[in-house]
């Protein structure tokens, strides 16, 4: 059976560079910002966003708690203004749509306007051989949404620069799923 998670670090993993930029988009408690600071090591760094107190305490605590290198920001606005804190090319951008985990607030989402902007961001940003991944969760009608809405928007991207993919557990419609934008080396 896939793991998700696993597939999910086997797919970005490659496009990390140890010294380089990455951002978690939606930061929720902290998982995705320790394992991109991790990666990139001491001299590499990571932006992470969300717009929500509990989300900042729950990531500074993960990353405090595990030793993790001084090499991040933790920024509370939304992912749309990427662009005001970001101006390196990023070679890893994660995004985790849907609510924050463990809140009990599923009223609380991320949502298609301001996930729309962000991605585009992402894309802009993205570093030769960088990638922008997206963990959709359709089992809501803002996250089935917002999933319809970036797939129709990147599947135009012109191919020779750009590679969309998509990965879906097709017999368990409710299940996340991922859309990938990777940029080609040298373009």
């Amino acid at each position: 059976m896939v793991d998700l998670r696993i597939l999910r670090k086997q797919l970005v993993e490659p496009h990390i560079q140890v010294g380089g930029t990455a951002v978690d988009y939606t930061m929720g408690n902290g998982n995705d910002t320790l394992y991109l600071s991790n990666t990139v090591g001491k001299d590499g760094h990571v932006y992470a966003f969300d717009i929500q107190d509990a989300a900042l305490e729950n990531t500074r605590e993960l990353l405090e708690n595990n030793n993790c290198y001084h090499n991040y920001t933790l920024i509370k606005d939304s992912h749309s203004n990427v662009k005001s804190y970001v101006t390196d090319p990023v070679n890893a951008a994660v995004f985790n749509l849907g609510y924050l985990p463990g809140s009990g607030n599923k009223e609380l989402t991320t949502n298609r306007e301001t996930t729309m902007l962000a991605v585009s961001a992402a894309v802009e940003l993205m570093a030769d051989g960088g990638i922008v991944f997206v963990s959709v969760y359709p089992g809501h009608t803002e996250g089935k949404i917002e999933g319809e809405m970036i797939e129709a928007a990147y599947s135009s991207l012109d191919r020779r620069i750009y590679c969309v993919s998509c990965f879906k557990i097709i017999n368990s419609p409710t299940s996340p799923y991922f859309v990938i934008i990777e940029k080609s080396e040298g373009k």
